[in-house]
């Protein structure tokens, strides 16, 4: 059963990393753009704050698993644009697998290639950069806020490994 405390833990992370991810702009996506990357970061908030024994949320993967799904979603992209459901499928999976094989595996990853494959013209025009900026900058954001805020109380540490 989780504690009073460790909820209250995981409320304090999730609503400070979120909030930094705003405080901090992402870039200068869409607006729908926007909703969907903050809502591929609201997943991994759920690992990262609420999981954080989990090996799913270890820093590793929440960096890992983002960064290399993205560089997958912009391949699968710019290689099958026509054929969006293929481009899609293909992201996805590639990434699953690529994480898997990198001992990176993080699900929210695979919303992050998803994302690069059915964003706005906006964002495929930023090619692999999605990846830096805002994938690679919003997981760092997330991680410094998970590494403060997951070792304040006593008994609760993060990360477990690297």
């Amino acid at each position: 059963m989780t504690s009073i405390a460790n909820v209250f833990w995981s409320f304090v992370g999730a609503f400070a990393g979120i909030a930094a991810i705003h405080y901090h702009p992402l870039s200068s996506l869409s607006s729908s753009d926007y909703t969907l990357v903050v809502g591929s970061f609201g997943a991994s908030a759920v690992l990262i704050y609420g999981a954080i024994d989990s090996p799913l949320a270890q820093p590793r993967n929440l960096i890992g698993g983002h960064i290399i799904s993205a560089i997958i979603g912009v391949f699968c992209y710019q290689l099958l644009a026509p054929d969006l459901w293929l481009a899609a499928a293909l992201a996805v999976a590639s990434a699953i697998a690529a994480m898997h094989l990198t001992k990176t595996l993080h699900p929210p990853g695979g919303a992050t290639a998803l994302i690069a494959v059915i964003g706005s013209p906006a964002l495929h025009e930023t090619g692999y950069f999605y990846a830096l900026i805002p994938i690679a900058r919003g997981a760092f954001i997330l991680l410094a806020v998970a590494l403060i805020v997951n070792n304040i109380p006593k008994g609760r540490r993060y990360p477990k490994f690297w």
